[in-house]
């Protein structure tokens, strides 16, 4: 499943370290798509160049203030995630939270980077999230989990584990999605890949593949949803290296 891509990878490591005009302008351009669509995946109404105006700190009229405030915030979430792994940092709890705390800044403050203090369900998924006084052990064995077995995976296949095993504990009352995608393509990145842009578009697909792992365990679909976005994150760069 994987071998296309890797030998994608292959060559494009052969051009690394890029030069920092090309990776300043591949990054504009991934955090704008990024943003835009996991926003969209969740109702988010700003189109594509509203989502890019409102990054350049430009307020769009009849747009609500929590969207303009999930395109800024999301951005910033994508920073710390480049940071966490300029950095090196090891995957933890502090880090999951800190990335759902800038993923609920001035939206919900009393709720960002805090676990869920009741029961909730996840709309159209067949299984049930655990209940809120399990999380902080859920949540502590999906880190140790990681700490122990996730290198033995691929890194696209330990990308889409992480999403959704993160998603299947819905350790947050919102933000989880968001949360969840930015966690998938941290792995990804730290690995030296393309980030996986799920398109608002491919939204239904999307879900029925991550219902399928969390009701089911049946994985398959959910890694080739991913493995075929990481395919076309890997255009970007074939268009400004020729690769």
């Amino acid at each position: 499943m994987f071998e296309d891509i890797d030998i994608l990878k292959q060559k494009l490591d052969q051009h690394r370290p890029l030069a920092p005009s090309i990776v300043k302008n591949l990054q504009e351009d991934l955090i704008l798509r990024w943003t835009y669509h996991s926003n969209a995946i969740e109702g988010n109404t700003l189109t594509l160049l509203e989502t890019k105006v409102v990054l350049e700190g430009i307020t769009v009229g009849g747009k609500a203030l929590r969207e303009h405030f999930e395109a800024i915030n999301h951005r910033d979430a994508i920073y710390y995630v480049e940071d966490i792994i300029r950095k090196d940092e090891p995957f933890s709890e502090w880090q999951i939270r800190n990335i759902h705390q800038l993923i609920l800044k001035n939206i919900d403050d009393d709720n960002a980077g805090r676990y869920r203090q009741q029961n909730v369900l996840i709309s159209g998924a067949t299984s049930n999230p655990p209940d809120y006084t399990l999380l902080n052990d859920k949540m502590a064995q999906f880190v140790d989990w990681y700490n122990a077995e996730a290198n033995q995976l691929h890194p696209i296949e330990r990308a889409a584990k992480v999403h959704a095993d993160f998603v299947g504990i819905h350790p947050f009352i919102d933000g989880n999605g968001r949360t969840s995608r930015l966690l998938m393509n941290l792995e990804l990145m730290k690995a030296g890949y393309p980030p996986c842009v799920i398109t608002v578009e491919n939204r239904l697909a999307y879900y029925e593949a991550l219902d399928q792992w969390m009701a089911f365990g049946q994985t398959e679909k959910f890694v080739q949803l991913v493995a075929n976005a990481v395919l076309e994150g890997f255009k970007p760069y074939q268009v400004v290296l020729g690769i």
